[in-house]
């Protein structure tokens, strides 16, 4: 039995690869739906690639060349699931990821303990939302990019968006209709087009070889290092009236009242903060001695030192389609000829 913790895209490819490999396999999924983590995000969220280029192994997902929103996707999900007759068991989050018996492992769920001889950990990027250590004044209105949902939740007021990756360029974007706009980036990021000679940007990316590069190699390593922003970036963000500075380093009071300073020493006195500043790994859970190095797995290509032990949706695992949709199964699919090559 492969135990696969995480029924989102790569672990929902990851089940399909196993049973194709002629593996018995069960997927663990925390949430009470498969597809709940696409549906908690922002009410507007779209996919950066087409429909047609964002399909697991097996099933289209519909579209063709309309970029799906979030809920499309999680009931893409569900769909994929319904159509292979993936086993999974909603609502069992695992607690604990431990050695089991005969080399095989062991993992601890609220209703019992599920033990099997491989394990894939398909828990994907988005994890613990990371939130800088930075006391805000009081009265301001703060959440995560994670938590926030549409404009009309927030307060009126000003609205200090940090991070400049795609999440926070779209959240200042759709807010800049409705609220006066801050954006705080720190390092510039190269920005493409959404689309280029008529075709989607993904399309030249796969064209040209990006999307697959491994990222061992010299362009692999260039664009994980300069991941670009998709379709909007800071000249676009003023354009729509959004104000754009440099990092946040500092708050407090000063004789205007409760402020927050950037490394530049502007001066910024939001009514609302959205940390758009992404996660950080959460695997406290997985304690199989060798599996962790400062907190993240220790694999190549998905591969643990630890034998039996694969992870599948990691950013960059091989290349930089490793977390995409579209791109997922590739990696699910070697990840079970490993263990299907262990078993044999």
């Amino acid at each position: 039995m492969i135990i696969v913790i995480g029924a989102g895209q790569a672990g929902l490819a990851a089940g399909r690869a196993l049973r194709l490999a002629g593996l018995d396999v069960v997927l663990l999924e925390a949430h009470d739906r498969i597809g709940e983590s696409w549906r908690r995000r922002w009410d507007s969220l779209r996919l950066f690639t087409p429909a047609r280029l964002s399909s697991l192994p097996g099933l289209p997902m519909p579209g063709g060349s309309r970029y799906p929103g979030k809920d499309e996707v999680a009931g893409y999900l569900e769909a994929y699931a319904a159509r292979f007759d993936l086993p999974v068991r909603l609502g069992a989050r695992v607690s604990e990821l431990r050695p089991g018996p005969d080399r095989g492992f062991e993992a601890v769920t609220g209703d019992g303990v599920i033990a099997g001889d491989g394990v894939v950990v398909a828990t994907g990027p988005f994890q613990e939302p990371r939130v800088p250590a930075l006391e805000l004044p009081p009265g301001v209105h703060a959440l995560h990019s994670s938590a926030y949902r549409a404009p009309d939740r927030l307060p009126d007021g000003p609205v200090l968006v940090v991070g400049g990756g795609n999440s926070g360029v779209q959240i200042a974007a759709e807010l800049a209709a409705t609220h006066p706009v801050t954006l705080a980036a720190g390092a510039r990021q190269p920005v493409l087009p959404q689309r280029l000679g008529g075709l989607d940007v993904f399309t030249w990316l796969r064209a040209l070889g990006v999307v697959r590069a491994p990222v061992t190699g010299r362009l692999g390593r260039l664009v994980r290092a300069r991941d670009p922003l998709i379709g909007l970036g800071p000249r676009g963000l003023r354009r729509m009236g959004v104000r754009v500075v440099d990092r946040v380093v500092d708050s407090g009071v000063d004789g205007e009242g409760p402020l927050l300073r950037t490394a530049s020493g502007l001066r910024l006195a939001p009514r609302s903060v959205i940390w758009a500043t992404g996660y950080r790994p959460g695997y406290g859970w997985l304690r199989v001695p060798g599996a962790l190095a400062g907190g993240v797995p220790r694999h190549t290509g998905g591969i643990s030192p630890v034998p039996g032990l694969t992870f599948v949706g990691l950013p960059f695992q091989r290349c930089r389609g490793s977390a995409l949709l579209g791109w997922v199964g590739e990696d699910a699919a070697l990840v079970a000829e490993a263990h299907a090559a262990r078993r044999a």
